[in-house]
Protein backbone atom coordinates (compact mmCIF):
# COMPACT_ATOMS: atom_id res chain seq x y z
CA UNK A 1 0.00 0.00 0.00
CA UNK A 2 1.28 3.44 -0.84
CA UNK A 3 2.27 5.93 1.86
CA UNK A 4 -0.10 9.03 1.59
CA UNK A 5 2.24 12.29 1.35
CA UNK A 6 2.13 14.63 4.09
CA UNK A 7 0.65 18.09 3.32
CA UNK A 8 2.43 21.56 3.64
CA UNK A 9 0.20 22.18 6.62
CA UNK A 10 0.87 18.42 8.37
CA UNK A 11 4.39 19.20 8.23
CA UNK A 12 3.93 23.05 9.62
CA UNK A 13 1.65 21.33 12.49
CA UNK A 14 4.62 18.77 13.40
CA UNK A 15 7.16 22.13 12.98
CA UNK A 16 4.86 23.69 15.78
CA UNK A 17 4.40 20.81 17.87
CA UNK A 18 8.47 20.25 18.07
CA UNK A 19 9.00 24.04 18.63
CA UNK A 20 7.05 23.88 21.82
CA UNK A 21 8.60 21.27 23.02
CA UNK A 22 12.30 23.23 22.22
CA UNK A 23 11.19 26.68 23.31
CA UNK A 24 11.24 27.10 27.28
CA UNK A 25 12.27 30.06 30.00
CA UNK A 26 15.89 28.74 29.70
CA UNK A 27 15.69 29.40 25.64
CA UNK A 28 14.83 33.39 26.26
CA UNK A 29 17.63 33.74 29.23
CA UNK A 30 20.43 32.54 28.34
CA UNK A 31 21.35 34.00 24.55
CA UNK A 32 20.90 37.31 26.34
CA UNK A 33 23.28 36.60 28.94
CA UNK A 34 25.45 35.36 26.33
CA UNK A 35 25.42 38.45 24.18
CA UNK A 36 26.57 40.33 27.35
CA UNK A 37 29.42 37.99 28.19
CA UNK A 38 30.12 37.45 24.78
CA UNK A 39 30.57 40.88 23.22
CA UNK A 40 33.09 41.18 20.37
CA UNK A 41 33.41 37.44 20.64
CA UNK A 42 29.46 36.73 20.12
CA UNK A 43 30.11 34.65 16.89
CA UNK A 44 31.79 31.99 17.69
CA UNK A 45 30.10 32.27 21.28
CA UNK A 46 26.55 31.84 19.11
CA UNK A 47 28.16 29.19 17.25
CA UNK A 48 28.76 27.09 19.76
CA UNK A 49 25.07 27.70 21.69
CA UNK A 50 23.61 26.43 18.39
CA UNK A 51 25.49 23.16 18.48
CA UNK A 52 24.11 21.98 22.11
CA UNK A 53 21.03 24.28 21.92
CA UNK A 54 19.49 23.49 18.90
CA UNK A 55 21.19 20.29 16.71
CA UNK A 56 21.96 18.13 19.52
CA UNK A 57 18.53 18.02 20.96
CA UNK A 58 17.44 17.82 16.67
CA UNK A 59 19.66 14.52 16.87
CA UNK A 60 18.32 12.89 20.40
CA UNK A 61 14.73 13.15 18.46
CA UNK A 62 15.97 11.43 15.73
CA UNK A 63 17.51 8.80 17.94
CA UNK A 64 14.52 8.27 19.54
CA UNK A 65 12.89 7.51 16.21
CA UNK A 66 15.55 5.83 14.69
CA UNK A 67 16.04 3.00 17.71
CA UNK A 68 11.91 3.34 18.09
CA UNK A 69 12.07 3.77 21.87
CA UNK A 70 9.64 5.11 24.04
CA UNK A 71 11.68 6.81 26.85
CA UNK A 72 14.76 7.14 27.92
CA UNK A 73 14.98 4.23 29.67
CA UNK A 74 15.06 2.28 26.25
CA UNK A 75 17.83 4.64 24.94
CA UNK A 76 20.11 3.82 27.46
CA UNK A 77 18.65 0.12 28.50
CA UNK A 78 21.93 -1.35 26.34
CA UNK A 79 24.13 -0.14 29.20
CA UNK A 80 22.35 -2.36 31.75
CA UNK A 81 18.55 -1.69 33.29
CA UNK A 82 20.18 0.08 36.39
CA UNK A 83 22.39 2.90 34.28
CA UNK A 84 18.84 3.29 32.65
CA UNK A 85 17.09 3.93 35.72
CA UNK A 86 19.81 5.91 37.19
CA UNK A 87 19.48 8.04 33.49
CA UNK A 88 15.71 8.62 34.18
CA UNK A 89 15.61 9.76 36.98
CA UNK A 90 18.78 11.54 37.08
CA UNK A 91 17.07 13.46 33.66
CA UNK A 92 13.33 13.89 35.20
CA UNK A 93 14.92 15.36 38.52
CA UNK A 94 16.88 17.95 36.71
CA UNK A 95 13.88 18.52 34.53
CA UNK A 96 11.65 18.38 37.15
CA UNK A 97 12.24 20.10 40.72
CA UNK A 98 15.92 20.70 40.57
CA UNK A 99 16.12 23.13 37.96
CA UNK A 100 14.58 23.26 35.08
CA UNK A 101 10.51 23.67 36.07
CA UNK A 102 11.66 25.94 39.19
CA UNK A 103 13.44 28.30 36.53
CA UNK A 104 9.74 28.66 34.71
CA UNK A 105 8.84 30.90 38.23
CA UNK A 106 12.04 32.17 38.52
CA UNK A 107 12.14 33.66 34.66
CA UNK A 108 8.64 34.72 34.87
CA UNK A 109 9.44 36.54 38.43
CA UNK A 110 12.69 38.27 37.31
CA UNK A 111 11.59 39.21 33.72
CA UNK A 112 8.23 40.52 35.32
CA UNK A 113 7.74 41.03 38.65
CA UNK A 114 11.00 41.81 40.14
CA UNK A 115 11.66 45.27 38.33
CA UNK A 116 8.29 46.38 39.88
CA UNK A 117 8.45 45.51 43.11
CA UNK A 118 10.95 47.64 46.14
CA UNK A 119 14.78 45.82 46.97
CA UNK A 120 13.18 45.34 50.39
CA UNK A 121 10.58 42.94 49.51
CA UNK A 122 11.93 40.95 46.54
CA UNK A 123 12.05 37.84 48.58
CA UNK A 124 8.55 37.99 50.07
CA UNK A 125 7.31 38.43 46.71
CA UNK A 126 9.05 35.29 45.12
CA UNK A 127 7.48 33.58 48.28
CA UNK A 128 4.03 34.85 47.29
CA UNK A 129 4.36 34.63 43.42
CA UNK A 130 5.78 31.01 43.42
CA UNK A 131 4.03 29.96 45.69
CA UNK A 132 0.42 30.93 43.63
CA UNK A 133 2.30 29.44 40.71
CA UNK A 134 2.64 25.76 41.75
CA UNK A 135 -0.53 25.79 43.81
CA UNK A 136 -2.02 26.49 40.41
CA UNK A 137 -0.02 24.02 38.43
CA UNK A 138 -0.95 21.11 40.73
CA UNK A 139 -3.79 21.82 40.49
CA UNK A 140 -4.66 21.89 36.57
CA UNK A 141 -2.21 19.03 36.52
CA UNK A 142 -4.52 16.74 38.29
CA UNK A 143 -7.70 18.30 37.28
CA UNK A 144 -8.77 18.53 32.84
CA UNK A 145 -7.75 21.70 31.82
CA UNK A 146 -8.27 23.76 28.28
CA UNK A 147 -5.66 25.93 30.02
CA UNK A 148 -2.84 24.89 28.76
CA UNK A 149 -4.22 24.30 24.97
CA UNK A 150 -5.21 27.97 25.08
CA UNK A 151 -2.10 29.23 26.45
CA UNK A 152 -0.16 27.51 23.99
CA UNK A 153 -1.79 28.14 21.20
CA UNK A 154 -2.32 31.81 21.53
CA UNK A 155 -0.15 33.26 24.59
CA UNK A 156 3.06 31.45 23.20
CA UNK A 157 2.95 33.23 19.55
CA UNK A 158 1.80 36.29 21.42
CA UNK A 159 4.85 36.20 23.22
CA UNK A 160 7.13 35.48 20.25
CA UNK A 161 5.29 38.25 18.63
CA UNK A 162 6.24 41.05 21.22
CA UNK A 163 9.93 39.68 21.17
CA UNK A 164 9.95 40.10 17.51
CA UNK A 165 8.32 44.08 17.65
CA UNK A 166 11.28 44.24 20.57
CA UNK A 167 14.06 43.19 18.04
CA UNK A 168 13.10 44.63 15.28
CA UNK A 169 12.78 47.99 17.26
CA UNK A 170 16.40 47.41 18.92
CA UNK A 171 17.55 46.68 15.04
CA UNK A 172 16.36 50.49 14.25
CA UNK A 173 17.31 51.58 17.12
CA UNK A 174 20.16 49.90 18.93
CA UNK A 175 21.52 51.00 22.20
CA UNK A 176 25.55 50.49 20.54
CA UNK A 177 27.48 48.52 18.44
CA UNK A 178 28.65 44.60 18.61
CA UNK A 179 31.98 45.14 19.12
CA UNK A 180 31.72 45.48 22.77
CA UNK A 181 33.33 44.26 25.95
CA UNK A 182 34.37 40.40 26.29
CA UNK A 183 33.95 38.65 29.97
CA UNK A 184 35.60 36.06 31.72
CA UNK A 185 36.38 32.80 29.41
CA UNK A 186 34.74 33.94 26.41
CA UNK A 187 38.00 36.06 26.07
CA UNK A 188 39.87 33.10 25.39
CA UNK A 189 37.33 30.25 24.07
CA UNK A 190 34.34 31.76 23.27
CA UNK A 191 33.15 28.96 20.98
CA UNK A 192 33.93 26.39 23.84
CA UNK A 193 32.02 28.79 26.37
CA UNK A 194 29.30 29.11 23.58
CA UNK A 195 28.95 25.29 23.99
CA UNK A 196 28.75 24.75 27.52
CA UNK A 197 25.71 27.71 27.80
CA UNK A 198 23.84 25.88 25.37
CA UNK A 199 23.68 23.27 28.01
CA UNK A 200 21.69 25.32 30.04
CA UNK A 201 18.95 25.44 28.10
CA UNK A 202 18.71 21.06 28.63
CA UNK A 203 16.97 20.58 25.78
CA UNK A 204 18.47 18.03 24.52
CA UNK A 205 17.63 16.91 28.21
CA UNK A 206 14.12 17.59 27.47
CA UNK A 207 13.75 15.95 24.48
CA UNK A 208 15.64 12.63 25.25
CA UNK A 209 12.47 12.56 27.85
CA UNK A 210 9.98 14.26 25.29
CA UNK A 211 10.73 12.84 21.88
CA UNK A 212 8.17 9.91 22.04
CA UNK A 213 5.29 12.55 22.63
CA UNK A 214 5.99 13.61 19.32
CA UNK A 215 6.66 10.31 17.77
CA UNK A 216 3.17 9.38 18.96
CA UNK A 217 1.99 12.53 17.74
CA UNK A 218 2.96 11.59 14.20
CA UNK A 219 2.09 8.26 14.46
CA UNK A 220 -2.07 9.25 15.22
CA UNK A 221 -1.53 11.76 12.16
CA UNK A 222 -2.17 8.16 10.27
CA UNK A 223 1.92 8.27 9.56
CA UNK A 224 4.03 4.80 9.11
CA UNK A 225 6.74 4.01 11.30
CA UNK A 226 9.16 4.30 8.54
CA UNK A 227 8.02 7.80 7.40
CA UNK A 228 8.30 9.01 11.10
CA UNK A 229 12.13 9.70 11.04
CA UNK A 230 12.04 11.87 7.70
CA UNK A 231 9.10 13.96 8.61
CA UNK A 232 11.06 14.70 11.93
CA UNK A 233 13.87 15.59 10.06
CA UNK A 234 12.05 17.92 7.76
CA UNK A 235 10.08 19.59 10.45
CA UNK A 236 12.74 19.44 13.07
CA UNK A 237 14.94 21.54 10.87
CA UNK A 238 12.52 23.97 10.25
CA UNK A 239 11.53 24.18 14.19
CA UNK A 240 15.90 24.55 14.70
CA UNK A 241 15.70 26.96 12.15
CA UNK A 242 13.35 29.32 13.40
CA UNK A 243 15.38 28.67 17.24
CA UNK A 244 18.33 29.68 15.60
CA UNK A 245 16.95 32.85 14.38
CA UNK A 246 15.45 33.70 17.74
CA UNK A 247 19.06 32.54 19.16
CA UNK A 248 21.10 34.74 16.99
CA UNK A 249 18.82 37.80 17.38
CA UNK A 250 18.50 37.82 21.29
CA UNK A 251 22.67 36.86 21.57
CA UNK A 252 22.65 40.54 19.25
CA UNK A 253 20.60 41.95 21.47
CA UNK A 254 22.06 41.44 24.53
CA UNK A 255 25.48 41.93 22.98
CA UNK A 256 24.14 45.83 21.74
CA UNK A 257 23.00 46.13 24.91
CA UNK A 258 26.07 46.83 26.64
CA UNK A 259 26.17 50.27 24.79
CA UNK A 260 23.71 51.99 27.63
CA UNK A 261 23.46 49.33 30.41
CA UNK A 262 26.16 46.82 32.16
CA UNK A 263 26.00 43.12 32.65
CA UNK A 264 23.16 41.74 34.46
CA UNK A 265 23.22 39.33 36.99
CA UNK A 266 21.26 36.90 35.13
CA UNK A 267 19.36 36.61 31.38
CA UNK A 268 16.30 37.06 32.83
CA UNK A 269 17.18 40.55 34.60
CA UNK A 270 19.27 41.45 31.02
CA UNK A 271 15.81 40.89 29.03
CA UNK A 272 13.99 42.41 31.30
CA UNK A 273 15.70 45.83 31.39
CA UNK A 274 15.92 45.66 27.94
CA UNK A 275 12.51 45.57 27.56
CA UNK A 276 12.15 48.28 30.08
CA UNK A 277 14.06 50.36 28.29
CA UNK A 278 12.06 50.35 24.92
CA UNK A 279 8.83 50.28 26.50
CA UNK A 280 9.20 51.44 30.08
CA UNK A 281 6.41 49.47 32.90
CA UNK A 282 3.45 49.13 30.30
CA UNK A 283 5.86 46.71 28.49
CA UNK A 284 7.15 45.15 31.93
CA UNK A 285 3.70 44.46 32.74
CA UNK A 286 2.80 43.10 29.40
CA UNK A 287 5.69 40.66 29.57
CA UNK A 288 4.67 39.91 33.14
CA UNK A 289 1.86 38.52 31.76
CA UNK A 290 2.82 36.78 28.56
CA UNK A 291 5.76 35.41 30.43
CA UNK A 292 4.20 33.60 33.30
CA UNK A 293 1.21 32.58 31.31
CA UNK A 294 3.57 31.09 28.44
CA UNK A 295 5.79 29.23 30.90
CA UNK A 296 3.20 28.31 32.89
CA UNK A 297 2.55 25.84 30.30
CA UNK A 298 6.15 24.02 30.61
CA UNK A 299 5.87 23.92 34.00
CA UNK A 300 2.77 21.81 33.44
CA UNK A 301 4.11 19.20 31.05
CA UNK A 302 6.93 18.66 32.77
CA UNK A 303 5.20 18.33 35.87
CA UNK A 304 2.73 16.24 34.37
CA UNK A 305 5.50 14.44 32.55
CA UNK A 306 7.94 13.63 35.66
CA UNK A 307 5.02 12.30 37.82
CA UNK A 308 3.57 9.78 34.78
CA UNK A 309 6.89 8.22 34.31
CA UNK A 310 8.31 8.12 37.63
CA UNK A 311 5.08 6.43 38.45
CA UNK A 312 5.68 4.17 35.98
CA UNK A 313 8.61 3.14 37.37
CA UNK A 314 7.92 3.30 41.10
CA UNK A 315 4.03 2.66 40.52
CA UNK A 316 3.67 2.26 44.69
CA UNK A 317 4.13 5.65 44.50
CA UNK A 318 0.95 7.50 43.09
CA UNK A 319 0.74 9.85 40.08
CA UNK A 320 -0.54 12.43 42.79
CA UNK A 321 2.33 12.49 45.11
CA UNK A 322 4.68 12.61 42.59
CA UNK A 323 3.00 15.48 41.43
CA UNK A 324 3.04 16.94 45.20
CA UNK A 325 7.29 16.55 45.27
CA UNK A 326 7.73 18.51 42.20
CA UNK A 327 5.22 21.02 42.30
CA UNK A 328 6.93 21.47 46.19
CA UNK A 329 10.47 20.99 45.18
CA UNK A 330 9.93 23.11 42.61
CA UNK A 331 8.63 25.45 45.14
CA UNK A 332 11.38 25.62 47.24
CA UNK A 333 14.18 25.72 44.81
CA UNK A 334 12.54 28.28 42.91
CA UNK A 335 13.09 30.37 45.94
CA UNK A 336 16.66 30.44 45.93
CA UNK A 337 16.44 32.52 42.80
CA UNK A 338 17.29 31.97 38.88
CA UNK A 339 20.73 33.35 39.38
CA UNK A 340 21.70 30.57 42.32
CA UNK A 341 19.02 28.05 40.23
CA UNK A 342 21.85 28.43 37.24
CA UNK A 343 24.63 27.98 39.31
CA UNK A 344 24.11 25.11 41.08
CA UNK A 345 22.62 23.08 38.03
CA UNK A 346 25.76 23.84 35.69
CA UNK A 347 27.81 21.01 37.92
CA UNK A 348 24.67 18.77 37.83
CA UNK A 349 24.96 19.03 33.88
CA UNK A 350 28.34 18.43 33.58
CA UNK A 351 28.15 14.98 34.72
CA UNK A 352 25.13 14.38 32.99
CA UNK A 353 25.20 15.89 29.47
CA UNK A 354 28.34 13.72 28.46
CA UNK A 355 26.13 10.83 29.16
CA UNK A 356 23.41 12.14 27.41
CA UNK A 357 25.07 13.05 24.54
CA UNK A 358 26.79 9.90 23.45
CA UNK A 359 23.85 8.43 23.95
CA UNK A 360 22.18 10.43 21.53
CA UNK A 361 25.25 9.81 19.49
CA UNK A 362 24.90 6.13 19.20
CA UNK A 363 21.03 6.20 19.02
CA UNK A 364 21.34 8.53 15.33
CA UNK A 365 24.24 5.70 14.45
CA UNK A 366 22.02 2.99 15.42
CA UNK A 367 21.96 1.82 11.64
CA UNK A 368 26.04 0.18 12.47
CA UNK A 369 25.25 0.36 16.54
CA UNK A 370 22.42 -2.01 16.84
CA UNK A 371 22.09 -0.69 20.02
CA UNK A 372 24.85 -3.43 20.82
CA UNK A 373 25.82 -3.63 24.55
CA UNK A 374 29.65 -4.10 24.40
CA UNK A 375 30.21 -0.78 22.92
CA UNK A 376 27.45 1.82 24.91
CA UNK A 377 29.05 0.27 27.85
CA UNK A 378 32.92 0.50 27.11
CA UNK A 379 32.06 4.37 25.87
CA UNK A 380 29.63 5.23 29.00
CA UNK A 381 32.83 3.59 31.34
CA UNK A 382 35.35 5.19 29.78
CA UNK A 383 33.28 9.20 30.25
CA UNK A 384 31.99 8.18 33.81
CA UNK A 385 35.94 9.72 35.33
CA UNK A 386 36.25 12.48 33.27
CA UNK A 387 32.47 13.70 33.50
CA UNK A 388 32.64 13.58 36.93
CA UNK A 389 35.50 15.96 37.15
CA UNK A 390 33.67 18.45 34.90
CA UNK A 391 31.18 18.38 37.34
CA UNK A 392 33.70 18.79 40.47
CA UNK A 393 35.70 21.70 38.65
CA UNK A 394 32.36 23.34 37.94
CA UNK A 395 31.64 23.36 41.25
CA UNK A 396 31.48 25.29 44.45
CA UNK A 397 34.63 23.18 45.35
CA UNK A 398 36.69 23.63 42.54
CA UNK A 399 39.25 26.13 44.70
CA UNK A 400 40.12 23.51 47.21
CA UNK A 401 43.62 21.71 47.09
CA UNK A 402 42.38 18.71 45.85
CA UNK A 403 40.42 19.95 43.05
CA UNK A 404 42.97 22.02 42.21
CA UNK A 405 45.59 19.45 41.91
CA UNK A 406 42.96 17.02 39.74
CA UNK A 407 42.36 20.35 37.71
CA UNK A 408 46.08 20.70 36.88
CA UNK A 409 46.81 16.87 36.25
CA UNK A 410 43.33 16.36 34.36
CA UNK A 411 43.59 19.18 32.29
CA UNK A 412 47.46 18.51 30.90
CA UNK A 413 46.70 15.27 30.24
CA UNK A 414 43.55 15.18 28.56
CA UNK A 415 42.93 17.44 25.24
CA UNK A 416 39.87 19.31 25.85
CA UNK A 417 40.03 19.16 29.56
CA UNK A 418 40.58 22.63 30.36
CA UNK A 419 37.17 23.79 27.90
CA UNK A 420 35.34 21.84 29.70
CA UNK A 421 34.92 18.29 27.13
CA UNK A 422 37.92 16.18 28.92
CA UNK A 423 34.91 13.06 28.39
CA UNK A 424 35.49 13.70 24.30
CA UNK A 425 38.75 12.12 23.60
CA UNK A 426 37.86 8.89 26.22
CA UNK A 427 34.54 8.59 24.70
CA UNK A 428 35.99 8.08 21.43
CA UNK A 429 38.84 5.50 22.71
CA UNK A 430 35.64 3.84 24.54
CA UNK A 431 34.54 2.69 21.32
CA UNK A 432 37.94 2.08 19.63
CA UNK A 433 38.74 -0.44 22.49
CA UNK A 434 35.03 -2.11 22.29
CA UNK A 435 35.31 -2.65 18.45
CA UNK A 436 38.60 -4.58 18.98
CA UNK A 437 37.15 -6.15 21.71
CA UNK A 438 34.58 -7.62 20.05
CA UNK A 439 36.62 -8.57 16.57
CA UNK A 440 38.35 -10.89 19.46
CA UNK A 441 35.42 -12.03 20.99
CA UNK A 442 32.75 -15.22 19.64
CA UNK A 443 29.75 -13.61 18.29
CA UNK A 444 27.39 -14.92 20.72
CA UNK A 445 29.86 -13.73 23.45
CA UNK A 446 29.88 -10.43 22.02
CA UNK A 447 26.13 -9.79 21.65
Amino acid sequence: MQERKASKKQILLITSLIFGLFFGAGNLIFPVQMGQMSGGHWLPAVSGFLLTGCVLPYLAMLGMALTKSTSVFDIAKPVAPWFATIMIIAIHFSLGPLFATPRTAATAFAMGISPLVPAAYQQLAMLIFSAIFFIMVYYLSIKESNLMKWVGKYLNPLFLILLALILLVALILPMGGLDQKITGAYQASAGFQGILEGYNTMDCLALLAFAVSVVYSVKNMGFSDKQVPKLLAKSGFLAILLESIIYIATTLLGVSSLGIMPISANGGAALSNIINHYTGNVGILLTAVIVTLAVFTTAMGLSASFSQDLHRIFPKISYKNWLRIITIGSFITANAGLTKIIEFSTPFLMIIYPFALALTILAVLNKWVKQDKTIYRFIMAFIAIPAFIDGLLSSQWAKTDFATSIASAYQNLIPLASEGFGWVLPAIIGAIVALIFRAFLPKKAAA
